[in-house]
């Protein structure tokens, strides 16, 4: 388990993980709306979002002059001034903070990448340890399948062309998304990932979130947040 801080505020921290075209984002997006809902003031976080490093990681994309090195280097400015400007502060004020990626897209997206572990790791380890993993299990070509589905094109860092895997982009994405899967996989028990099957209705998917969210919570009454009192709804499946 690497050396995640304690999250020592009132609020709490649900992240989602998985590779491109698990449909994590959708399952984040359905599970904000329902605790917002229930009286929580909630949250949303995205990886790589940051405007401190947005223009810089665009440039660097558009001209493909990232290094592995690099490229993780980059990712964990933007981590770290997302955590200190906005995730910290609305844990402590008792929100509910839902992240699209966590640490956990690192150590595995960079691993693949040929960065040594043990150092991506040392990197994150100012972070809170999230009291919600979700990770998306889905095989490899129903999530090809999905984004193809969805646009006109695979993009250059996310098929892992800048490794040199294959010329063919769709094969380069399988193989490299592919290795991101083992990584992943090979976390579950490690980080303590509560495991959805990706292949299920949308509607199944978050029912079972709804359910493991009731499990660890429970059905208390929501903090206030930002010196204001909210309504004192329950949580209920």
């Amino acid at each position: 388990m690497p050396s995640f801080l304690p999250n020592r505020g009132p609020g709490r921290l649900i992240v989602v993980e998985g590779i491109d075209g698990s449909g994590k984002s959708t399952q984040l997006a359905l599970m904000s709306q329902w605790l917002r809902l229930r009286g929580y003031a909630v949250a949303f976080s995205e990886w790589n979002s940051s405007p401190l490093v947005r223009e810089t990681t665009r440039r660097g994309k558009k001209k493909e002059m990232f290094t592995p090195t690099s490229f993780s280097l980059i990712h964990a400015t933007d981590f770290a001034d997302r955590m200190e400007r906005y995730i910290l502060p609305l844990l402590k004020a008792g929100a509910v903070v839902c992240a699209d990626r966590y640490a956990y897209t690192a150590f595995a997206r960079d691993v693949v990448r040929g960065v040594d572990r043990g150092w991506v790791r040392n990197l994150y380890r100012f972070a809170p340890k999230p009291d919600l993993a979700f990770y998306f299990k889905v095989p490899l070509e129903v999530a090809l399948g999905r984004i193809l589905g969805g646009r006109n094109a695979l993009k250059y860092y996310e098929a892992g062309m800048d490794l040199d895997l294959s010329r063919n982009i769709e094969e380069s994405f399988r193989i490299f998304q592919g290795r991101i899967l083992t990584e992943y996989e090979s976390m579950i028990e490690e980080m303590g990932f509560q495991v959805i099957d990706a292949t299920k209705s949308i509607e199944s998917q978050q029912k079972e979130m709804r359910r493991i969210v009731l499990r660890e919570f429970g059905r208390t009454r929501p903090p206030g947040v930002l010196g204001v009192e909210l309504n004192a709804t329950r949580l209920h499946a």
